[in-house]
């Protein structure tokens, strides 16, 4: 049997990864444009949800299908779907028909990002291994820094369908490509796949997504209340199943395993870091320091620049500090950088969102791609695939997560604010946070409006800090053991 061609697979997986990674900055771009042709501005969120909840839910038993069939049809498989997905989704004619599409694209995206990171594992030591994913968070990076000049770009010059037809051609020759030049053994798996445990796996994790998706927002509490039971009851089936599989598809050895345990739990606890600084840092620029739309969005890209230098020192630094003084060093800038935006003044010039972004993007692409490397190397190799989908799983969850814990401290701090000032309303807030907007507001207000509006993003980071100083206590269950060179 031939020998895979490296380089080349390798080329595939970083053509995946930007692939889908470009997808989710893309589609916030040509939002609105999209709106405006499809009409649906009230369920306009779940374009961007149901993608992220189809994702999440299906992880996990494609990184157990990974281990029991093989790679490389799972993979092809999960690009297959992509492409097929952005494919209908360019051709939807309604919003319905596009969220539709997105579940397609969702459910290819949950095989193709945590199975290319499987087949990097298997293709490379552990030393280049870490370099290697460095490098593909590198295309992550750089897919986020241009995803929204290129969106831009393809809505004013050709139409928001192209934001989805971009990824066929990539998708095709990588698909290709990995069709050609990945050869691995026949996998002859003799198991039966642990059904009852997919099953309240998948209900179990929908029914948590649907649950935070809607926390803090105006849900009849008895549906809130339905899903919490469907929660727990999923979860007590889940391990009964887990317990009696011959085969589980999430093994109770690894995730009573107190290092993979608290590994995961950062990897949840720093996404969610991750998307308060993203999120709310453009807010800022627009609605406190008056920046508008296409600048504010810069404030961030210091964050995706520096991700890319820091996924590729993350290889030296575990070799030379181990797991657990590499993430002390990286949490440490992180809770340097949220300190800042904690207690920086209301006006505050654009160049300090700027470092701190530089130093949040380094910590961050260290920590993620440590996290990637060290799930893969604390199971045993059989359970590599299912472990990877986990730590990917455990990202979505995170961003989703806080995404809503963020929205009930932002919200709670802005209503406290307007109460403080009677003739402050919702409405006023509402333009205050768009540079543009904000000109049809009476000069007398805004310094009172940007004050409320500092409240909000002000609690955002004191949450973010909490968080933090959670993911270093977690970290102190580490050994402090330097990962060797192979």
């Amino acid at each position: 049997m031939k020998k895979t061609n490296v380089p080349i697979v390798t080329l595939a997986i970083f053509m995946t990864t930007f692939m889908t990674a470009i997808e989710g900055t893309i589609v916030s771009t040509a939002m609105p444009t999209i709106v405006s042709d499809l009409d649906g501005l009230e369920i306009m969120n779940w374009v961007v949800s149901i993608f992220l909840l189809m994702t999440a839910v299906s992880t996990p038993l494609y990184g157990k299908l990974a281990d029991s069939i093989g790679r490389k049809p799972v993979f092809l498989f999960g690009i297959a779907l992509f492409v097929i997905g952005s494919s209908l989704c360019g051709l939807a004619q309604n919003m319905i028909e596009l969220i539709l599409f997105r579940v397609i694209q969702g459910l290819g995206s949950g095989a193709v990002q945590p199975v290319a990171i499987t087949i990097i594992a298997d293709l490379y030591t552990l030393q280049k291994r870490a370099k290697m994913l460095g490098l593909n968070s590198g295309f992550w990076g750089v897919a986020s820094v241009i995803a929204p000049l290129l969106g831009g770009f393809i809505v004013q010059h050709l139409s928001w369908h192209w934001v989805f037809y971009i990824n066929v051609p990539i998708g095709i020759i990588a698909f290709l490509l990995v069709l050609v030049y990945l050869r691995e053994p026949k996998h002859k798996s003799s198991s039966k796949l642990d059904l009852q445990g997919t099953i309240w796996l998948v209900l179990l994790l929908l029914a948590l997504m649907f649950f935070l998706q809607d926390l803090g927002s105006n849900m009849n509490l008895l549906v809130m209340a339905a899903l919490a039971v469907l929660i727990v009851i999923s979860v007590i089936l889940f391990f009964r199943a887990e317990k009696r599989a011959a085969d589980p598809i999430m093994p109770l050895s690894m995730l009573i395993d107190k290092e993979f345990f608290a590994l995961n739990n950062i990897t949840l606890l720093i996404s969610g870091v991750v998307i308060g600084f993203e999120f709310y840092i453009p807010t800022w620029m627009q609605g406190i320091n008056g920046t508008n739309a296409s600048l504010a969005g810069f404030a961030v890209t210091p964050s995706s620049l520096m991700w890319i230098v820091g996924s590729f020192l993350i290889g030296g630094m575990l070799g030379r500090w181990g797991i657990k003084k590499t993430y002390d060093y990286m949490l440490a800038i992180l809770v340097a950088a949220d300190l800042v935006l904690i207690l920086v003044p209301i006006y505050t010039p654009f160049w300090v969102f700027c470092i701190v972004a530089a130093f949040n993007g380094t910590a961050f692409g260290a920590i993620t791609t440590a996290s990637q490397v060290r799930s893969q190397v604390l199971v045993p190799k059989d359970d590599i695939g299912v472990a990877t989908s986990f730590n990917t799983l455990m990202k979505y969850l995170g961003q989703t997560m806080m995404v809503s814990v963020y929205g009930i401290a932002f919200n709670t701090m802005v209503a406290k604010g307007l109460a403080k000032h009677p003739g402050l309303t919702q409405a006023m807030m509402n333009k205050i946070v768009s540079a543009e907007n904000a000109k049809t507001l009476a000069s007398s207000v805004v310094p009172q409006l940007r004050q409320v509006l500092l409240g909000g993003l002000k609690a955002v980071y004191i949450v973010s800090m909490i968080v933090i100083l959670i993911s270093i206590l977690l970290n102190q269950t580490y050994k402090d053991r330097k990962i060797k060179h192979e």
